[in-house]
C-alpha cells in the first residue's frame, strides 16, 4: 500500500479506540485507551495530555496491559491447540529495553536476540540463558564467544557459524545449537522484511541440507535439537505458516535419520497487526491454531512424535501495546495542493513511513469528541523532505501545542530510532492502573556528545 492511500471517513478520533477484548493485534489502539472527562485520550488509566506534560515529547507511552494479554493468548493458544510441549520466544528486535524484556519474562515467555547487545540486555532484565535463542546471520567470533560462555541456544545460520563454533566449543562443553533452513515459501509483505524466499540472506541452502546434517552429526561439539525458519513479517495469510509446518516435519525427519537428536521445531513468527482500519490479520489465536495444527498434521502423516514446538512473535506481540505522543508546531498552506502539520519528531523516532512507506493514523489527544473535518499531511521535524509521518490524516483544526497521538509504534520504533540532525531518542513510560512510570530516559545534547573525541590539534 502506498502512504498516500485515503483514509476512510472518521468523524471523530474516539472511533479509533479499541473495543473490549479485541486481540491485541486486531486493535489499532492499545486496549485500555479510552476517554476522559475532559474529552482527553487515556491510556492504562493515564491522561495523555498530563503525561506529555511530565515528561515531554515526543514520548512512547507503553501499555502493559496489551502486551501482557498479547502474551497471554499466544501461550494460552499454544496450550489449546497443540499437543506437545511449546514455548512462546519474544523476538526482541522489534523493542529490546530492560522494561519491555522484564513484563514479557514475567509472562513466562523467552527471547530472540539478534546481537550481542540484545543478549546483554535480557541478560540484565535477569531473564535465564535457558530461555534465549541467539539468532542472527553474521554473528562474529566475539558473539559467538559470548554466547557460548552464557549458554544460550544459537540458531546456526551458515557454515561460517559452524566453524566457529566447532573451534570454540569442545565435546565436554559442547554448544546447544539449532540449524536456521530457509524454506522458499512466498508471502505477501514488504520485500525488505520476506526472508523465507530461496533468494534470501538467511539460513541454510534446503538443497545442503543432507550434507549440513551430517557435517554437524560427526561433531560432538555440536549438540543440534532444532531446526528453525522463518518466513517474513507483517503477514496476514495463514496458508504460508500451514505450509511452513509441514516443511520443517520433512526436514526433521530427514535430519533425525542422519543420526540428530531433533526434537524442537521453530516455526518462527511473522504474523501482522492492524495499522489501519483496511487491514485485517488474523487474530492471535487463530493464527497459532492454523501453525499448530499443520505441525500436528504432519507429523501424524508421517508418523512421527510431536516436537517441542516454539513461535517467535515481535511485531503482534508489542506493536499496539504503544503510543507515540507529539507537540503540533509549525504550520504551512500549499494553496489547493495541501497543508503541512509539524510536529517534534519523525523519523528519527519513526523510521518507518520513510523507509517501508509504512500507514499509520493519528487522533488529537486533547480533542477526541472533535469532528475530524482537516485532511493535512503530519510533518516531521527533520531536514528531509521525506521526513511525513502520515499523508492526508484527517484531524480537527491543529494549533501549537496541541498534543498528536500515533498509534501501533511499539515494534521497530524505538529499535530503529537514530540521532539523524543530531535529535535525541524520546523518553518512554509503561502506563498500568492509572500509573505512569519512566522507563526510557530522553536523551541529553550531553548524551549525544558522550562518544565523541576531539583531537587536542583540533580544538578551537
Amino acid at each position: 500500500m502506498l502512504a498516500t492511500e485515503p483514509t476512510a471517513t472518521i468523524l471523530t478520533g474516539q472511533q479509533y479506540l479499541s473495543t473490549p477484548n479485541t486481540a491485541p493485534n486486531q486493535a489499532i489502539f492499545p486496549l485500555t485507551a479510552g476517554v476522559n472527562e475532559q474529552d482527553h485520550l487515556t491510556l492504562g488509566g493515564c491522561d495523555l495530555l498530563d503525561l506529555v506534560q511530565t515528561y515531554g515529547s515526543p514520548l512512547y507511552v507503553l501499555d502493559e496491559q496489551t502486551l501482557r494479554t498479547a502474551c497471554q493468548q499466544y501461550r494460552e493458544g499454544l496450550r489449546q491447540y497443540y499437543g506437545g510441549e511449546s514455548l512462546v520466544i519474544y523476538a526482541s528486535k522489534a523493542w529490546s529495553c530492560l522494561a519491555v524484556c522484564g513484563i514479557v519474562a514475567s509472562e513466562g515467555l523467552g527471547f530472540d536476540v539478534v546481537s550481542g547487545g540484545e543478549l546483554y540486555t535480557t541478560l540484565q532484565a535477569g531473564v535465564g540463558s535457558d530461555r534465549i535463542y541467539f539468532h542472527g546471520n553474521n554473528k562474529s567470533e566475539a558473539e559467538l564467544r559470548y554466547a557460548l560462555e552464557q549458554g544460550c541456544t544459537i540458531i546456526v545460520d551458515n557454515w561460517l557459524e559452524l566453524n566457529l563454533l566447532a573451534d570454540l566449543a569442545t565435546p565436554g562443553s559442547p554448544a546447544r545449537i539449532f540449524l536456521r533452513l530457509t524454506p522458499g515459501i512466498e508471502c505477501h509483505t514488504h520485500e525488505y522484511i520476506r526472508t523465507g524466499h530461496i533468494d534470501s540472506k538467511f539460513g541454510f541452502d534446503p538443497n545442503q541440507l543432507p550434507e549440513v546434517f551430517a557435517w554437524v552429526g560427526a561433531r560432538p561439539q555440536l549438540h543440534c535439537t532444532g531446526l528453525h525458519a522463518h518466513i517474513g513479517s507483517q503477514i496476514f495469510e495463514r496458508q504460508p505458516h500451514q505450509d511452513l509446518g509441514g516443511v520443517l516435519v520433512d526436514w526433521m525427519a530427514g535430519a533425525i535419520a542422519a543420526g540428530l537428536p531433533i526434537d524442537t521445531l521453530n516455526i518462527g513468527g511473522g504474523l501482522g497487526i492492524r495499522y489501519t482500519e483496511s487491514d485485517d490479520p488474523p487474530s492471535i489465536t487463530e493464527w497459532v491454531k492454523a501453525a499448530a495444527q499443520a505441525v500436528e498434521s504432519a507429523c501424524a502423516a508421517r508418523n512421527l512424535p510431536l516436537p517441542r514446538l516454539i513461535c517467535e512473535p515481535g511485531r503482534s506481540l508489542i506493536a499496539t501495546a504503544c503510543v507515540t505522543a507529539y507537540t503540533v508546531g509549525s504550520t504551512k498552506t500549499v494553496p489547493g495542493i495541501r497543508t503541512y502539520i509539524a510536529v517534534d519528531g519523525g523519523m528519527s523516532d519513526n523510521p518507518r513511513p520513510i523507509t517501508y512507506q509504512s500507514l499509520y493514523r493519528i487522533v488529537a489527544a486533547g480533542q477526541m469528541s472533535a469532528p475530524a473535518t482537516e485532511t493535512v499531511t503530519v510533518a516531521g521535524k527533520h531536514c528531509e523532505s521525506g521526513d511525513v509521518l502520515i499523508h492526508d490524516a484527517q484531524l480537527p483544526p491543529a494549533q501549537p501545542g496541541d498534543v498528536l497521538v500515533v498509534p501501533c509504534t511499539g515494534a521497530y520504533n524505538y529499535s530503529m530510532a537514530s540521532n539523524y540532525n543530531r535529535i535525541g531518542r524520546p523518553a518512554a513510560v509503561v502506563v498500568h492502573q492509572g500509573e505512569a512510570e519512566l522507563i526510557l530516559e530522553r536523551e541529553t545534547y550531553e548524551d549525544l556528545v558522550r562518544g565523541d573525541r576531539l583531537p587536542a590539534r583540533l580544538k578551537a
